[in-house]
């Protein structure tokens, strides 16, 4: 996506997510083993299943979202091929949908229907945006519904919001590198990157408007529901000193974007959001991911939980629990909506995104292809303990 330069920052969150490449400093991880990095708090030893985890399959490309269907089967987006794979509870891959020309994200299944978002224009190297949700029923038939693109251009939702720094000194904003502003306001950019149906109400979390928005079911009517707040970030010295900044800047605030990564709908009827902090996703400056919510008329946002390490995906389980797949962090959190606390439920490499399915967890590993070697993206599955 189409961000400004902002701390450590030529390469934008998109960028991370959709090009082969790892983030400076993380390497691939094992699917069996924890990631490189992390930085969880309370209880992070082990996998908290009732069994180990089960690989059920890989050989993906940059499985970067999934969803679990019926009779144990999920279905992956291959965001790197363009590519929407169902994957049946033996492992055996069957492709639903395939464009090289588009990048697919999010995807949702509900009685017999597949929803799932694709895009163009985001990364490093931006063309024209479009985007939109693709349908396919159970015979095979496909439509698209909502215009992104449209929504944001003539929106361009965080139009009015302010980032970059809050209290710099004077005369310190003289000596930023020249290709750092001072403070700037959201750009257009769309990105649908997160997906979530209820009732005849799509919800998309949009990772280049920094919004989240609706797609009525039956008009494809499009709307920016809410855009999420900036996030802040105090500059330390070891921070400045490791990017190139002045000295003047050590202590003071630096509002970065607030990029949504996945949606989910909980039992209380408001949207739960991840998100990423709009800088550099790796352990560089810590774990700055969050959990928001908002109202469903969008008049409301609250931060349910912060200090996660690269939040990308999000699934809810009945009694309220988080369950968000750390991209570079230690595998999959179950995060606790009162309190924050974090416990490692699945610990594995380069988590994508996560979804549940009764008590069976599962989640995309090995997501981002490593130096050496062809992709070997998985999904894993892992019976969770009574909930």
């Amino acid at each position: 996506m189409r961000k400004r330069l902002s701390l450590l920052a030529t390469a934008a969150t998109a960028a991370v997510l959709l090009t082969a490449g790892t983030a400076a400093g993380a390497a691939p991880g094992s699917a069996t083993g924890a990631a490189p990095g992390g930085n969880t708090r309370g209880n992070t030893s082990g996998n908290a299943g009732e069994k180990e985890p089960v690989v059920l399959t890989g050989k993906l490309v940059g499985p970067l979202h999934i969803s679990a269907g019926r009779h144990g089967s999920v279905t992956v987006s291959e965001s790197f091929a363009g590519r929407l794979t169902l994957v049946d509870s033996a492992g055996n891959h069957q492709v639903l949908y395939e464009n090289p020309d588009w990048s697919v994200a999010g995807n949702a299944q509900r009685d017999g229907t597949t929803y799932f978002l694709e895009s163009q224009g985001a990364g490093p190297d931006p063309a024209e945006l479009a985007g939109h949700v693709r349908i396919i029923d159970e015979n095979g038939h496909q439509r698209t519904l909502g215009d992104f693109a449209a929504l944001e251009t003539e929106d361009n939702a965080d139009g009015d919001t302010r980032y970059g720094f809050v209290d710099l000194p004077e005369g310190c904003a003289a000596q930023l590198p020249a290709n750092m502003p001072e403070t700037y306001t959201g750009e257009i950019d769309s990105h649908p990157y997160g997906i979530a149906i209820t009732g005849e109400t799509i919800y998309v979390a949009d990772a280049g408007a920094n919004s989240v928005v609706s797609v009525d079911v039956g008009s494809g009517k499009t709307e920016t529901v809410a855009v999420l707040p900036p996030r802040p970030y105090k500059i330390s010295a070891e921070a400045a000193a490791s990017n190139g900044l002045p000295d003047c800047v050590v202590g003071t605030t630096y509002d970065f974007e607030s990029v949504p990564t996945d949606v989910a709908v909980g039992a209380d009827g408001w949207l739960y959001v991840t998100s990423l902090p709009g800088g550099p996703e790796d352990p560089a400056l810590g774990a700055r991911g969050a959990i928001f919510k908002v109202s469903p008329d969008g008049d409301e946002v609250e931060l349910v939980a912060e200090d996660i390490m690269s939040p990308t995906g999000l699934a809810l389980a009945a009694n309220g629990d988080l369950y968000v797949a750390s991209l570079f962090g230690e595998g999959v959190l179950k995060v606790d909506p009162d309190s924050g606390e974090q416990t490692v439920v699945l610990a594995a490499g380069f988590t994508a995104d996560v979804d549940l399915r009764g008590r069976t967890l599962y989640a995309t590993v090995n997501a981002l292809p490593g130096p050496e070697g062809p992709p070997d993206g998985q999904v894993m599955y892992v019976e969770l303990n009574g909930r």
